[in-house]
């Protein structure tokens, strides 16, 4: 099983810390964090996006196709009563020279994104509460959320 360890860096901050990268998170203002970063639930589109934005590169480069001007774009759209997230739109804008025999090519390609899989067909989540083994992670200084090389 692969693991990811998250700690508490601080004020509203949570950081998740994975194959010797560390990907900080914060609550925004309004919600009393201090806005450092994006939120988990905003990194959770930003993982998507960025996902399905790979799959379409790797098409055009595959091909060798001009890559400039392409660009992806997530929009989310909300249930009025209670903002649950009701429509997730990726809207692929294609350089103006992109053949059109590859247009509905390149859709099906990024519609392959593993991010969107998951979320479409999603795990069994499991949650275990477990004596911790090490000593705990001291919060960071006011306005950092990420210290270099820090692990836990």
């Amino acid at each position: 099983m692969t693991s990811m360890d998250i700690t508490f860096p601080g004020g509203l901050a949570v950081a998740a810390h994975y194959g010797g990268f560390t990907v900080p998170t914060d609550q925004p203002l309004a919600a009393g964090g201090r806005g450092l970063a994006l939120s988990p639930f905003d990194l959770l589109f930003a993982s998507l996006g960025t996902c399905a934005g790979l799959y379409a590169l790797r098409f055009c480069q595959q091909r060798n196709l001009d890559t400039a001007g392409l660009a992806l774009t997530l929009a989310t759209e909300r249930e009025g009563g209670t903002g649950r997230v009701s429509t997730v739109r990726l809207e692929l804008r294609l350089p103006r020279a992109f053949p059109e025999k590859y247009r509905d090519a390149i859709l099906r390609a990024v519609d392959q994104c593993a991010v969107k899989k998951l979320i479409q067909d999603p795990p069994r989540f499991e949650l275990v509460a477990v004596e911790a083994t090490h000593a705990p992670v001291p919060p960071l200084p006011d306005g950092e959320l990420v210290a270099p090389g820090r692990m836990p």
